[in-house]
């Protein structure tokens, strides 16, 4: 280990041994890169996701309140429904027509089972293929979750719903443009779900926690439910919490990563609400936020995108919305997560991030036509998350 990682380990800790963490200190320290070591990254980004306080001393009664919420949300959600479905499964001269599965009042149980049926195959589907390039998804997790896949239990789990439903068919007509039909070539897909494995009984995959974070996500949150690409936004932070080099926070991984989701959410919801895309709030907004930048930066390439017709929403929705999360391999992203979640004036770093990759690229864009320019901005051709990182606070300085 380099002197200076140790020493930048050292300022950390000197951070975060205060009774009292100092926000701004530590902002400023996670903006240039959070060390993986000792647990740091989880620890930085659970108080920059506003998920623990900065009295230390509540810590650990906060943590213990909020895992047993999430314990209780698992046996509303999908443990009671589960176990009400076999019962009902077992005797079915009890059901009355009041709730059959046919019934067509909106109030019914069955109503709300197929409906949120429809929302959990459209997970299911998208959590499969997280990260199709990396092994971890598909591995089974230390600490499956016991309460799930307690042998005791007959009742349906969110993977036999999967497995039985029948509506396979229909796929939820919720997907936004831009999110999926423009995915990044780095994200080659298995061609069907017969290429995954599934686990033996009690064991369970990684992107099983992640489906059981989004549903729980989903059914507390009706108004937005699930939107593609909320598992692109998920799947690094649960990465994040469930390889902490700390088991006792690496074990709770599944709750904390659902906590600081939601708060993550409560930021960015705006951006996968299409009735709030030309608001203030919305992503259009955001969007244009991108070029007008780009026209205060570097008024010749902003002039050249223009005339090509290269609207931003050909790529920066993506970059937007889901952080820049397809853009880049895994370590990368959450290095720029980093410096994300640091900034004190939540993502507006991230404009000047899309505005450094565009500017990185301004010869090639300059010199290219229509299609070429595209196909770099779709496939961005830069890895160096450092390089586009130093370009972004150069922009930012330069104000």
């Amino acid at each position: 280990m380099s002197r200076l990682h140790q020493s930048r380990i050292a300022d950390f800790q000197e951070v975060l041994g205060e009774p009292t963490v100092a926000l701004t200190k530590l902002r400023d320290l996670c903006f240039s890169g959070i060390p993986f070591d000792g647990g740091l990254r989880c620890l930085c980004w659970k108080i920059l996701l506003n998920y623990l306080p900065l009295e230390k001393a509540l810590w650990s009664s906060l943590l213990k309140k909020q895992r047993d919420l999430y314990s209780q949300f698992l046996k509303e959600m999908i443990i009671q429904p589960g176990i009400a479905k076999a019962n009902l499964g077992v005797s079915r001269e009890d059901v009355t027509l009041e709730d059959h599965p046919l019934n067509p009042n909106p109030d019914s149980r069955w109503n709300t089972y197929f409906k949120d049926n429809e929302v959990l195959l459209q997970i299911d589907k998208d959590v499969r293929r997280l990260y199709p390039d990396m092994a971890f998804f598909q591995r089974p997790t230390d600490y499956p979750c016991l309460l799930i896949l307690d042998p005791q239990n007959e009742f349906e789990t969110l993977r036999k719903r999967v497995e039985q439903t029948t509506l396979k068919s229909q796929t939820v007509a919720r997907n936004r443009s831009g999110v999926t039909n423009v995915s990044s070539p780095l994200k080659t897909t298995p061609n069907s779900l017969s290429e995954y494995e599934v686990l033996p009984n009690g064991c369970e995959a990684h992107w099983e926690v992640v489906e059981r974070i989004l549903f729980i996500y989903a059914k507390l949150n009706p108004g937005i439910a699930y939107v593609q690409g909320m598992n692109e936004i998920v799947g690094p932070l649960y990465y994040t919490f469930a390889t902490d080099p700390n088991s006792e926070w690496k074990e709770h991984a599944e709750a904390d990563t659902f906590f600081c989701f939601t708060n993550l959410m409560a930021e960015i919801r705006d951006n996968f609400i299409k009735s709030l895309d030309d608001s203030q709030c919305g992503i259009t907004y955001k969007m244009e936020k991108v070029y007008s930048t780009l026209k205060e930066k570097d008024v010749e390439l902003y002039l050249k995108l223009q005339e090509q017709n290269i609207k931003p929403q050909f790529f920066a929705f993506r970059w937007l919305t889901l952080l820049l999360s397809q853009e880049f391999l895994l370590p990368d992203v959450i290095r720029i997560w980093d410096s994300l979640f640091a900034d004190d004036k939540r993502f507006d770093f991230l404009l000047l991030v899309c505005c450094a990759m565009l500017t990185l690229i301004r010869d090639q864009l300059l010199e290219g036509d229509f299609t070429l320019n595209m196909r770099l901005l779709q496939d961005y051709p830069i890895s160096d998350v450092h390089l586009i990182l130093k370009k972004a606070k150069e922009l930012q300085d330069s104000k």
